[in-house]
């Protein structure tokens, strides 16, 4: 594959590993777009998706998610789709953002085939375009590339490899990458820690540009379609605006997105329903006094809970 190049672009990718990020600070260091982890599995959702994304945006940085893959059949892998598409409904759906979705396929849980795991990928990738109305991309690792077969060369491939000097190889999908995570020990202000960098096969511009089609940005204003009706407010022969005063401008609609972000993720948080890392620790807990249970989470519970929970299991207060 192509070798990297001084005009690339540069970006991130995130998830809640890298904790509280000042977002102006990472566009400030010249970093241009970002994919943010929003869900794992048929059930997880990062704690942090909707607060990355919003501050994001916010910071005017492109912005896309992925989604960590775990299926093993079809109907499982569709049912990730599902819960990935209904996760990006909260941050309003994958056309409110820059870049498309992705499928980040890295390991093989179920020791699958090469055929079956393509027949895996396909049916999440058809049913996550089909949900969303925009085409995935893929991301995987340099060796683990080598397992789908030249009809996912149709997606746009984001690979790992962490090297100065090698580039990707070859694969029978693809022959070049359209991003390239080269590093996963990389340093960007505004984030406390290591972070993952990437590059763009191309300029800022030319970024997007590729993807502006597949998830146009809600804010832009749409062109007038028909220029004499009195009460559209770009017609300049009528200089009043429409009742109700001045539409929102594009940094005010952005500012008032992240804000309605934030409260639907605290929101979110008090009820949401048990997380992967945390289900062992319920279990137990549950399972400590069934004629008197410790709690109910009937209508969910918040984070926080579920982390109290997880630390007292992990010092073993639920063993009889």
């Amino acid at each position: 594959m192509q070798n990297r190049t001084s005009g690339n672009t540069q970006g991130i990718d995130v998830s809640r590993y890298q904790g509280n990020i000042d977002w102006a600070k990472v566009k400030a260091s010249g970093t241009t777009f970002v994919f943010i982890k929003a869900t794992e599995g048929r059930t997880y959702v990062d704690p942090n998706f909707e607060k990355n994304v919003a501050g994001a945006l916010a910071a005017g940085m492109m912005v896309g998610t992925y989604h960590f893959f775990r299926g093993t059949t079809a109907e499982s892998a569709k049912a990730e789709a599902a819960h990935y598409a209904n996760t990006l409904n909260k941050v309003g759906g994958a056309k409110a953002l820059q870049l498309p979705p992705v499928m980040d396929y890295e390991n093989n849980p179920g020791n699958l085939s090469k055929a079956q795991m393509n027949t895996v990928a396909k049916a999440f990738l058809t049913e996550l375009q089909q949900l969303t109305g925009v085409k995935p991309i893929i991301y995987t690792g340099n060796s683990f590339a080598g397992n789908f077969d030249a009809s996912l060369g149709t997606y746009d491939l984001w690979i790992a490899r962490y090297s100065n000097s090698r580039v990707p190889d070859d694969q029978p999908a693809w022959k070049r990458w359209t991003f390239w995570q080269y590093t996963d020990s990389g340093k960007v202000n505004g984030i406390t820690g290591n972070v993952d960098m990437n590059e763009f096969e191309g300029t800022a511009a030319q970024l997007r540009t590729r993807y502006a089609a597949a998830t146009p940005n809600p804010t832009e204003p749409s062109n007038p379609t028909n220029p004499g009706n009195p009460s559209n407010p770009t017609n300049p022969s009528n200089p009043n605006p429409p009742k109700g005063g001045e539409p929102m401008t594009v940094e005010e609609k952005a500012a008032f997105d992240a804000l309605k972000a934030q409260v639907d993720r605290l929101q979110a948080r008090q009820q949401m329903e048990v997380p992967v890392w945390a289900k062992a620790a319920v279990d137990a807990a549950l399972a400590y006094d069934t004629k008197n249970p410790l709690f109910s989470i009937d209508n969910g519970a918040s984070y926080d809970f579920y982390r109290f929970i997880t630390v007292m299991h992990r010092r073993g207060l639920f063993k009889k």
